[in-house]
Order: C-alpha cells, then sequence, then structure tokens
C-alpha cells in the first residue's frame, strides 16, 4: 500500500471514530445510552450482511464463533464499558481511558503473541497517550466509571489482536457485517434490561442514527479492520491516538464547543507520538508495510 493511500485511509478512519462521539452525545437527547449503541450497531450489521449476502461467508461453526467473539468485544463491550462509564465520568475522561488501548496492544503483543516493539514505538504510544490526556486536560480520579473506562481499553485492544490473527481467514466485509450485528443484538438487549430505554423518532434522530449506522460503524469498521490487515497492529493502533483529537474538533464545529489551547499542544504531542511509533531509523520504509 502507498504511503499516501495509508495515511488517507487513516484519517478517514479517526475522524470517523471522533466523530462518532460528537453525533453519539447529539443522539442522546433521542435515545438511552445502550438502545442508541444497540440501534446504530444492529442497523449498521443488517445493512452490511445484505450487502455481503453474495460474498463467502464463513464455512465452519469455529469460523462464526470467532466472529461472534469480535463482536462481543469490539462493539458489545467495548461500547457498553464506554455508556455505563458515563454514569460516573465525563465524556472525555472515558475517551482517555478508551483511546490507551494501543499502549495495551504492545503490552498484550508482547506478553501473547512474542512480538517484539522497539523503544522508539513504546515511547511513541506513550507520548501519544499523553498527547491525549493534554488535548482533552482533564485530571481522572478513580471511581466505577474510571474502571469501565478501562475496562472499554482492555476489551478494544484484545479485540485488535484477535482480528489480526483471524481476519486472514474471512472476507473482512463479511467479518465486519456480522461482528456489529452480533455486538448490537448484545447491546440491544442490554438496553432494554439494564436501563430505562427510551426512543424518540423524528427527522433529527432518524439522522443521526444512519450517520452512525452508516459512516460510523460500517465505513469505520471496514476501513479500520482493513487497515489491521495491512500493518502491524501495535504500529497501526498508534494512530487511534488521532481519534479524540477529531471528536474534539468535531464538538468544536457541531456543537460550538469551545477549542482551549491545550487542544494545539495535545495534537503536537499525538503527532510527535504517531511518527515515534511508525519510525524506522535509517531506512526509508513504506508506512504500511
Amino acid at each position: 500500500m502507498k504511503p499516501i493511500i495509508f495515511i488517507l485511509l487513516v484519517l478517514l478512519a479517526t475522524s470517523l471514530m471522533g466523530s462518532s462521539f460528537t453525533f453519539g452525545k447529539m443522539g442522546l437527547d433521542y435515545a438511552s445510552p445502550l438502545l442508541l449503541a444497540g440501534i446504530r450497531f444492529t442497523l449498521a450489521g443488517l445493512l452490511m450482511a445484505f450487502w455481503v449476502r453474495n460474498k463467502k461467508h464463513p464455512a465452519s461453526a469455529i469460523a462464526w464463533l470467532k466472529v461472534a467473539t469480535i463482536g462481543l468485544f469490539q462493539t458489545a463491550l467495548v461500547m457498553g464499558c464506554i455508556f455505563l462509564s458515563l454514569r460516573t465520568i465525563t465524556a472525555g475522561e472515558s475517551a482517555i481511558l478508551t483511546f490507551i488501548n494501543p499502549l495495551l496492544v504492545i503490552i498484550f503483543g508482547t506478553i501473547v503473541f512474542r512480538t517484539r516493539y522497539r523503544l522508539s514505538q513504546w515511547a511513541g504510544v506513550v507520548i501519544g497517550f499523553v498527547g491525549v490526556t493534554v488535548t482533552l486536560g482533564f485530571q481522572m480520579q478513580l471511581q466505577t466509571g474510571t474502571w469501565l473506562g478501562l475496562g472499554s481499553a482492555v476489551c478494544w485492544a484484545i479485540a485488535t489482536l484477535l482480528v489480526k490473527q483471524w481476519a486472514g481467514e474471512m472476507n473482512i466485509w463479511v467479518l465486519t457485517a456480522y461482528q456489529m450485528l452480533c455486538g448490537g443484538i448484545v447491546l440491544v438487549v442490554l438496553g432494554l434490561f439494564i436501563e430505562a430505554p427510551h426512543l424518540v423518532i423524528n427527522m433529527q434522530s432518524v439522522g443521526i442514527i444512519l450517520y452512525l449506522a452508516v459512516l460510523g460503524s460500517i465505513v469505520q469498521f471496514a476501513v479500520w479492520y482493513y487497515l489491521l490487515q495491512q500493518g502491524e497492529p501495535g504500529r497501526t493502533s498508534a494512530f487511534l491516538f488521532l481519534a479524540p483529537f477529531f471528536g474534539v474538533l468535531s464538538g468544536w464545529l457541531l456543537l460550538g464547543e469551545v477549542v482551549y489551547t491545550n487542544v494545539y499542544r495535545g495534537g503536537g504531542l499525538i503527532l510527535v507520538g504517531i511518527f515515534l511509533a511508525n519510525w524506522r531509523p535509517g531506512k526509508l520504509r513504506d508506512t504500511a508495510s
């Protein structure tokens, strides 16, 4: 893959991830959190399942179990932890905790798969995490929501490594469709039974749900999984530090949220972290190789 194509796809995926926080915040005016997330991913999964109906599907029960497992971690547990964490901590604190998962990918990759990472990669993800913290400008306290936020990061890191291990066995579009559908159904069930569900249907809510389902889910996951297949997961996941940065910017553009100086400072640290995580000393290499 050419470096410019890789960069454009990364920007597309992370900007959709970031803007989904803003559209999700807008959607909470019309629906309860878990139900909104469940509708988002169930709709996205159904739309994609129809689109990929003629593509090669998993041929064994074990393969389907792998798809469901990815859906459980990537969609149901990650989104469930995020929304439940918002009961006791702010959205910014939840985002900071969720997006430490690139660091966890490197830690888990080292422990489980014996993947070796350079010192510059470790430094890159740490600096990137500091950049996210500076960008959002919060001081977090340990409470229930904090642990749930950490849980979302752990689940996302596990899902990232599972996708890298299993995605080559199946069509990436089929995997994207059915992991979202499985996770979405779990979220709908949770939304109906562990919270007081409510849903307002009008032009605004339908538009928000469609944005979240099509761009924020279908396009986002498909592009991200493709990038994970093309590159080493620890390096690729380092780019996730861009997502909360785009979340702040989209909040400024769409919700009129104030952008403070710390956003620019944090953005600079994020870019330094991404550079270090991908830098090959003394030798130019394709960013996506």
